[in-house]
C-alpha cells in the first residue's frame, strides 16, 4: 500500500497540527488488514506521521518521503529482494503529536525520566490520592520514548554489536582517541549497516545535549561476517560555544555509544585532561 501525504503539504509554511496519515488512510488500512492479507506500507511524506495506531496492522514500513525521478525503481528494488534496504532516519518520528518537540540530542532536563521511574496513565488506580508520581519529564499517556528513534532503520538481515572498547581511559586536550566495537552479520542476507558514533558531554561551562552523533560508517557485509569498525575522535571535535560564545573543548568525563541508531546501548567512557606542563630539567 503507497500512502502518505500529497507534496503540496510539504514545504516553507505548511505546518499541519495533525500528522496523522491524512484522509481515511487509516480506515483504509483497517478494512485492508480486516480481510486477512499482509501490508507493507510505503509511505511518502515530507514530515514525520504519527502511525503508531496503525502499525500493528502492517507486516513493514518502508519510508520513502518523497522520492526523486528514481524513487520507482529503488523501491522496487528493495520490495522484491533485490536491494536490502540500508537508509537510517534523519529524525526521531513521535507516538503523538503532543510529544514535540522530540530529538534525539535533547537536553537532560531537571528530572531526567527513565523507564524505571515513570508511571503510565493505565497504570494509576482509580479514585489514587494526588501525587506528583516521581515528577519526571514525560507524558502520562505514551511515555517519553520516540516511535522510532533518530537514525534508526531495518535489514533484511540482523546486525549485532558487541566488544567495544576505547584506544585509552584518559586523554589530554590535542589527543585523539580510538573507538571501536565488533559489528557481525548474524542473518542470512548480505547487506549494508550504517555504524553510528555518539558522544556525551557529562558536565559543561553550558548544557550539553544526551547524545550527539559524531561519525558514522557503511559497512558491507556477508552473511554470517564480522568486522571491527574503528572511529577516531579528536578534542576538537568534542567542542561547544560556552556563555562567553567561544568555541572549547573542556576538560572532564565523556560517555560514547556505537550502534544501529541513537538508541545504541553500547558504551564506554573516557576522560579527557588538561595537558600536563613539560618539565625541564636544569
Amino acid at each position: 500500500m503507497f500512502l502518505g501525504e500529497e507534496s503540496i503539504l510539504s514545504g516553507e509554511a505548511h505546518c499541519r497540527a495533525d500528522i496523522d496519515l491524512p484522509g481515511n488512510q487509516e480506515q483504509l488500512i483497517e478494512a485492508v488488514s480486516a480481510t486477512g492479507k499482509p501490508i507493507v506500507l510505503v509511505l511518502m511524506a515530507g514530515r514525520p506521521l504519527t502511525l503508531a495506531s496503525v502499525l500493528d496492522k502492517v507486516s513493514a514500513v518502508l519510508y520513502a518521503w518523497h522520492p526523486g525521478t528514481m524513487g520507482g525503481p529503488a523501491i522496487a528494488d528493495l520490495l522484491f529482494g533485490i536491494a536490502s534496504p540500508c537508509g537510517k532516519l534523519p529524525v526521531s518520528f513521535p507516538r503523538m503529536v503532543g510529544q514535540i518537540p522530540i530529538y534525539y540530542a535533547r537536553k537532560n532536563s531537571g528530572r531526567p525520566p527513565s523507564h524505571d521511574a515513570i508511571t503510565h496513565i493505565d497504570e494509576i488506580d482509580g479514585k489514587a490520592a494526588q501525587t506528583s508520581l516521581g515528577m519526571s519529564a514525560f507524558h502520562l499517556d505514551v511515555g517519553f520514548t520516540p516511535l522510532f528513534p533518530f537514525g534508526y532503520g531495518l535489514s533484511y538481515t540482523r546486525f549485532e554489536y558487541r566488544d567495544m572498547a576505547t584506544s585509552a581511559d584518559r586523554i589530554a586536550l590535542g589527543d585523539d582517541i580510538e573507538i571501536s566495537a565488533t559489528l557481525h552479520n548474524t542473518g542470512d542476507t548480505a547487506a549494508t549497516e550504517v555504524v553510528q558514533l555518539y558522544v556525551r558531554d557529562l558536565v559543561g561551562n553550558v548544557t550539553r545535549p544526551v547524545k550527539e552523533l559524531k561519525g558514522f560508517q557503511r559497512v558491507h557485509l556477508a552473511p554470517g561476517q564480522s568486522q571491527t569498525v574503528r572511529f577516531t575522535l579528536h578534542t576538537d571535535e568534542l567542542a561547544f560555544y560556552n556563555r562567553a560564545m567561544e568555541l572549547v573543548t573542556e576538560p572532564g568525563m565523556f560517555h560514547v555509544w556505537i550502534g544501529g541508531s541513537s538508541a545504541a546501548e553500547l558504551w564506554s567512557e573516557f576522560e579527557v585532561t588538561e595537558p600536563q606542563a613539560e618539565v625541564i630539567e636544569s
